[in-house]
This record gives structure tokens, sequence and C-alpha cells, in this order.
């Protein structure tokens, strides 16, 4: 498979585990910000991002809401990007 494939198959399995969390609420908010930003999204981005989606689900929802800052190591361009995700009530019914 070349790269193109390979980054295809990579954007899916994150669209797939954002989706498929356990949590509600965390499927909702990172599956509607994975369509969004994932088709462009560079590789760093992209390695940003997988690191976000290993962290726990209950700090994940925690910065996410605001409640908590990030920790230094998590605090990226794509989780200030998910932060300030607006996610699109009428279309999300």
């Amino acid at each position: 498979m070349n790269g193109k494939g390979n980054e295809l198959t990579r954007r899916k399995r994150l669209l797939f585990r954002c989706t498929h969390r356990g949590v509600r609420e965390l499927d909702i908010i990172l599956g509607q910000f994975a369509r969004a930003f994932l088709p462009q999204m560079d590789s760093q981005q992209l390695d940003d991002f997988e690191s976000l989606l290993e962290a726990d689900d209950n700090d994940l929802y925690e910065w996410i809401s605001g409640r908590t800052v990030p920790p230094p190591v998590m605090d990226t361009h794509v989780i200030k990007l998910l932060i300030n995700f607006k996610i699109d009530v009428i279309n999300n019914c």
C-alpha cells in the first residue's frame, strides 16, 4: 500500500476510535470533530490527535469541557482546536 493509502487508513482508524470510546458524550464530540478536521490534518497533527486519544476518557472530557487545563505534553494545536470546537446542535439531533 502506498503512503496515501496508509494515510487514508490511519484517518479511518482515528475516526473509528473517536466514535467508539464507550462514553457517549465523547463519542459525539470527538466524532463530529474528527469528521470536520481529520481530512485536513497534516502528519504532525495526526500524531498529536492520536496521542490525545490515548488519554483517559475522564481527563479528556475535563480538558474539552474546560474544567481542567491539559498537561503541557497534550497542549498542542489539536487540543486547542478541539476545545474551541462547537458542535452543530441542529445537525446532531
